[in-house]
């Protein structure tokens, strides 16, 4: 006979019932009945140091799972720490379900202890929240947040439970459908669009492929390889894409954009038709819109449709989810028996050989100083294929983008819509825990990295293996950069010289730590990183000089890239890196 219970036990069995394994929360007064339900559940719930690691850990483990990543925090500071990562996951159309305590439903709106107006505040950061305003409505609200997490265009939704809620009893109706959720996206394409499709492609000869995240959260990776070897277009992927296509493919020109290749920037200004997968065409890939891909006709495949001709105008809109799209045309290109490679598209592609040949990507390795460039390169040469690299936002990221070749989908993890700071550490720590017996590395700068440091105590305490590069330049580095090229070398704020020994105090929350200064030092030390399976920490003292080229200037095209340093201004001679802020 059913018997009534608490609405924590009715949330917790809903949580296991939707397939969740892990929770990131911090716990906190408005949500002590669900940890008391959590005491001996069928649910692992790791508890970070900062309710902003909960959600950039939730974040991490949805990138590298496709499933929605969980966390749990209390009301008033803890829903407001979440913002950042929310809004961060909102950009990158990442599914997180967060589930936030309130204050007891009599108390909402006379300012309570720890009452804020979450639902008010966090509509702007996910693409739905609820607030659970009866035990009853617990099962179904659940199954509801994590359906729209996934359908359509993903993203975090967030659920907002009062006190009084956890705690009365009712008798549950769980959801028919828990667990076995089947996303929704909308189709609004039809033959029509994919033989048009089809035309443009067999009539181009000069196209581009042009990847977005949307390959990887639709799992397109596979039609992706299978259009690009069919028809022989080159690919190219934005930041969020990287992994989509294998970096060493002959056919992959890299990155696009503000930081991509140059040869990979001069073939989108001559291409003749650009195919946009599950790409938005951000300003970051853009540059000017005037001047983006002036002499191209542009198809846009999005299962978004308020995304199409949102920022750049495209001759054909084929809107719906990106594998099923590409499994259609593919299967239309090969009825018509297509032929991959015509002579006019291999001219094209050893056009942009030629081009990528002119300014490959580079740097200087004449110096002792040790470069990142060279780390980035380093790590990459020794870690295993299916290595999970989680990176913050800086030059570090750059680098990594240019430097680090990826060969599978979802596996390399940044904050690329929002750009927060803070994010690589504790997104490697949701990877860790979505895959446990993988490498996973963090890439990060030492801005970055000291604003989530803290969950050090995190993967000392569950002795999580994640490995943590710091590339440590002692400044802001892309901030200085900035600096440098656009304000006449007028360097404000950007010392970050006085920082703790991260040596040292990886040591002191008991994970082994060493740094590296000399080239020389690298293969040893990163062979020793990356041999065992416990936590690491790596401080490469990088040359605080350096530059992450080519750059697109502010305002400017594609095409009016800055692919190098200008000759130095300085004399740097007799300097010692430590020096260098004197000026």
């Amino acid at each position: 006979m059913a018997h009534q219970i608490a609405g924590a036990e009715i949330l917790i069995e809903s949580l296991i019932r939707e397939n969740v394994e892990v929770i990131f929360g911090y716990p906190g007064g408005a949500t002590l009945p669900l940890y008391d339900s959590l005491y001996g559940a069928k649910l692992r719930h790791l508890l970070v140091r900062h309710e902003q690691a909960a959600v950039f850990g939730a974040d991490g483990y949805a990138r590298t799972t496709g499933k929605p990543g969980v966390c749990l925090v209390t009301s008033g500071p803890g829903a407001t720490n979440l913002l950042t990562g929310l809004t961060s996951s909102l950009m990158d159309s990442i599914p997180v379900v967060a589930f936030t305590g309130q204050v007891p439903s009599p108390m909402i709106g006379k300012d309570a202890f720890q009452e804020c107006d979450t639902i008010g505040i966090t509509m702007p950061a996910t693409k739905k929240n609820f607030m659970v305003r009866s035990t009853d409505e617990i099962p179904g609200i659940v199954h509801e947040a994590f359906k729209t997490a996934v359908s359509g265009r993903p993203g975090p939704v967030l659920v907002d439970i009062p006190k009084d809620i956890l705690i009365r009893k009712t008798i549950p109706t769980y959801h028919s459908s828990a667990g076995r959720i089947q996303p929704e996206h909308p189709r609004e394409w039809g033959e029509e669009e994919i033989r048009r499709a089809a035309d443009m492609i067999m009539t181009s000869r000069r196209g581009v492929l042009y990847v977005g995240g949307g390959v990887i959260h639709s799992n397109a990776a596979d039609e992706v390889f299978e259009l690009a070897e069919l028809t022989h277009l080159p690919v190219t992927t934005t930041l969020m894409a990287l992994g989509a296509f294998p970096s060493r493919h002959p056919l992959s020109l890299g990155m696009l954009g503000m930081h991509g290749c140059y040869g990979t920037n001069i073939a989108l200004c001559n291409c003749d038709l650009l195919v946009a997968i599950g790409a938005r065409f951000d300003d970051r890939v853009t540059g000017r819109i005037d001047g983006f891909a002036t002499k191209a006709r542009k198809i846009h495949f999005d299962v978004d449709p308020s995304q199409i001709n949102k920022n750049v105008s495209v001759d054909l809109a084929v809107v719906g989810n990106a594998k099923e799209a590409l499994q259609a045309l593919i299967a239309e290109l090969r009825r018509r028996n297509h032929r991959a490679a015509p002579p006019e598209r291999q001219a094209w592609l050893a056009r942009i050989s030629d081009w990528r040949s002119e300014n490959p990507l580079g740097y200087d390795k004449s110096e002792g100083l040790l470069k990142p460039q060279h780390v980035i390169e380093s790590l990459s040469s020794a870690a295993p294929p299916d290595t999970i690299v989680t990176v913050d936002v800086g030059q570090h990221q750059m680098w990594a983008a240019q430097h680090y070749a990826f060969s599978m989908p979802r596996t390399f993890l940044s904050s690329s819509g929002l750009g927060a700071m803070g994010y690589g550490f504790p997104a490697a720590i949701g990877a860790q825990m979505a895959w446990p017996d993988r490498t996973v590395i963090a890439i990060v700068g030492d801005g970055g990295f000291q604003m989530t440091l803290p969950d050090l105590a995190t993967i000392g305490q569950y002795k999580l293996p994640v490995k943590i590069a710091v590339i440590n330049n002692r400044c802001l580095g892309m901030v200085r950069q900035w600096q440098e090229i656009f304000f006449e070398q007028r360097y404000c704020e950007v010392d970050l010289s006085y920082s703790p020994d991260f040596v040292r105090l990886a040591e002191a929350y008991g994970i082994h730590a060493a740094r590296v200064s000399d080239a020389k030092e690298m293969p040893d030390a990163i062979h020793s990183f990356l041999s065992d399976r416990e936590p690491q920490l790596l401080d490469f003292m990088v040359d605080p000089r350096e530059n992450v080229y080519p750059i697109i200037p502010p305002g400017a095209s594609l095409a009016e890239m800055i692919v190098g340093p200008p000759k130095p201004v300085l004399d740097f001679e007799e300097e010692t890196v430590d020096d260098l802020w004197a000026y």
